[in-house]
Parts: C-alpha cells; sequence; structure tokens
C-alpha cells in the first residue's frame, strides 16, 4: 500500500465514518469505539493497509475514552506531524505506510515511556491471533 491511493480508492473500502477518520482525520467519540475497554492479547492493525501499528502489551486504561498505549509496535510504523487544530498545539499521528489517521500521541502517559498513544478504534483493528514479533 502508498500513501498515493486516491480518496475514491479509500472510498470503496472503507465505511462512510472509517473514511471520514482515517482519511479525513476525524475523531469517534469518547467511550463509543470498538476497543477502548478491550484488553484481549493481539496485535492492533491499521484498519487501511494492515500495518502492524501497536501490541496488546502496550495498551493501558487511560480514562479518556480512547484505546491508548505506550510504544508503537516497531519504531516506524507511526508517522508525527504538528497539529495546531482547533487552536490546540498536539502531535497528530499516522500509519507511516497508507497515512490513516490514527489520532494523537501525548505526552502525559503512566508507564516509563510516558507516552500516550490516543488512537481512534476505527482507525485499527485488533488481530487476536497475532503475537508480538509475528510478522
Amino acid at each position: 500500500m502508498s500513501k498515493e491511493k486516491d480518496d475514491n480508492y479509500w472510498r470503496e473500502r472503507l465505511t462512510p465514518e472509517e473514511f471520514r477518520v482515517c482519511r479525513e482525520g476525524g475523531t469517534e467519540r469518547p467511550f463509543s469505539g470498538e476497543y477502548w475497554a478491550t484488553f484481549e492479547d493481539g496485535q492492533y492493525r491499521c484498519r487501511c493497509c494492515g500495518e502492524a501499528l501497536f501490541d496488546s502489551e502496550s495498551k493501558f486504561e487511560s480514562g479518556c475514552g480512547w484505546p491508548s498505549f505506550d510504544a508503537e509496535a516497531s519504531g516506524g510504523a507511526i508517522e508525527e506531524r504538528p497539529d495546531h487544530s482547533f487552536g490546540m498545539q498536539r502531535t497528530e499521528i499516522l500509519c507511516a505506510n497508507c497515512g490513516c489517521h490514527l489520532g494523537h500521541v501525548f505526552p502525559d502517559g503512566p508507564t516509563d515511556t510516558g507516552l500516550r498513544y490516543c488512537v481512534n478504534s476505527l482507525s485499527v483493528k485488533l488481530d487476536p491471533g497475532r503475537e508480538e514479533g509475528a510478522d
């Protein structure tokens, strides 16, 4: 997959709500996504291209209403860019492979990494059969 896929390509493969979040940078409502309270073992993959993004071992309960992780699955899976929308200064996170909007990363995580990757459930799919390093 590449970041060069056009909107029509993604509209054919995603639901309208998935497209809004993944391709247009939208956000799902807190406490509404499929994975905000899920703690099954597995690997969280990009909904658009299937790239491994987060392992379940890095997921933690943040209380924010979105799935939260303290580390990416492997170096280079996540791309970061400044986000100054809505008068805020945040860091947007995207799938480095296809450019899918995932959410934001914040430097307020409670673990040793100090990071909280706050992710939309609509941006990922849990692959429960996959274990860390099973690519």
